[in-house]
């Protein structure tokens, strides 16, 4: 197998090193406020593999898809970071998917590997044949099992979703990575919050609002340029800023710490919170009433007319009188379009 990832863009990896025999500290080489997770749960949808490398790609193939193996380590933060991260986009989640079987490996595993050459091997084994030296690394399969891209190292975003278009569309058949990424690559992610004024600060006591607005709650991470644009662009128009008027709002942070106590008057923090209402991705707009009732969420990313809506349609009390959202926009839609107001589903 040969590897087409070329020199420099290895270089954007942030990545731990590891010894072929003894994995490290796993604190070592840590960004700033990084820790080690300990075991984390993957996607559902990764899949289920007798490990078989020729029967994967081969299945990958039938359906239309390529296989991608995930080598990880338990007490790996950045595989924390890519899984946590990346795999809570919609649009990312969704073009892994749709064109890619996605198949573990523990570089310290002991399950048996069938390889591409049929040699069966523990996985630790079959993670030296392959030179892993790095978690997360992540080797994107074509149809006979050749590596198009090898990603040693976490990637943000923006860079991890430029190279599933990459693969997924077969262009190393007509260019490097090198070029495509260039042309292609979007900008970073602000890496911020986006806390604006007016909204609810810290500490968080979501039991005890005054008055009887609804609350929107924004679930969102540093690094996620939908939520970026969200802020930057669609909340910052007239008609959203007017419905924002409306709300009683809050961001928090998916992944993190900050305590806070719920509608519910439980105390909890931002991460648990998440996790208990089910939140997968960024960002998530989960809308309560004035008495802490969950009446509607928006999840991942929408444009304009549909975030709009979403706010219309719980600040106008209408999902109390039509339990359908479609319906709801569509004569919406009618309304404005009367009232010579042409909409424009992507803008």
């Amino acid at each position: 197998m040969k590897s087409m990832l070329p020199l420099w863009l290895a270089l954007f990896s942030i990545a731990l090193p590891l010894s072929a025999e003894t994995p490290p500290a796993a604190e070592d080489g840590l960004e700033p406020g990084m820790v080690n997770p300990g075991y984390h749960e993957q996607p559902e949808w990764f899949k289920q593999s007798f490990l078989d490398l020729r029967e994967d790609i081969a299945e990958a193939s039938e359906a239309g898809r390529r296989l991608v193996l995930y080598f990880y380590q338990d007490g790996c933060p950045y595989c924390k970071k890519l899984l946590e991260t990346n795999f809570s986009q919609r649009d990312i989640v969704d073009k892994t998917r749709g064109n890619f079987d996605v198949v573990a490996i523990n570089m310290w595993g002991d399950r048996e590997v069938t390889d591409l050459d049929g040699e069966l091997m523990t996985e630790k084994r079959f993670a030296e044949k392959m030179r892993v030296m790095f978690t997360p690394t992540l080797l994107f399969l074509d149809e006979q099992g050749d590596v198009v891209v090898r990603l040693n190292g976490y990637y943000p975003p923006h860079q991890f979703e430029t190279v599933l278009d990459y693969v997924a569309g077969r262009h190393e058949k007509d260019e490097p990575l090198r070029a495509f990424f260039e042309k292609r690559a979007p900008p970073a992610a602000s890496g911020r919050l986006h806390r604006e004024p007016g909204f609810l600060s810290p500490p968080y006591r979501f039991d005890r609002r005054n008055g009887d607005r609804p609350l929107l709650v924004l679930f969102e991470q540093r690094e996620c340029s939908p939520c970026d644009e969200l802020h930057m662009d669609i909340l910052k128009r007239p008609e959203s800023r007017a419905l924002l008027e409306r709300f009683d709002v809050a961001v928090l942070d998916m992944w993190g710490k900050e305590p806070l106590v719920t509608p519910a008057g439980e105390p909890t923090t931002s991460s648990e919170w998440a996790r208990q209402l089910g939140v997968q991705y960024a960002p998530t707009m989960v809308f309560f009433d004035g008495s802490g009732r969950e009446v509607f969420r928006a999840e991942a990313y929408l444009k304009a007319f549909h975030i709009q809506s979403a706010m219309d349609y719980v600040a106008s009390g209408a999902y109390r009188e039509q339990p359908s959202f479609q319906r709801f926009i569509q004569a919406r839609a009618d309304r404005l379009e009367a009232q010579g107001v042409h909409i424009d589903l992507m803008q």
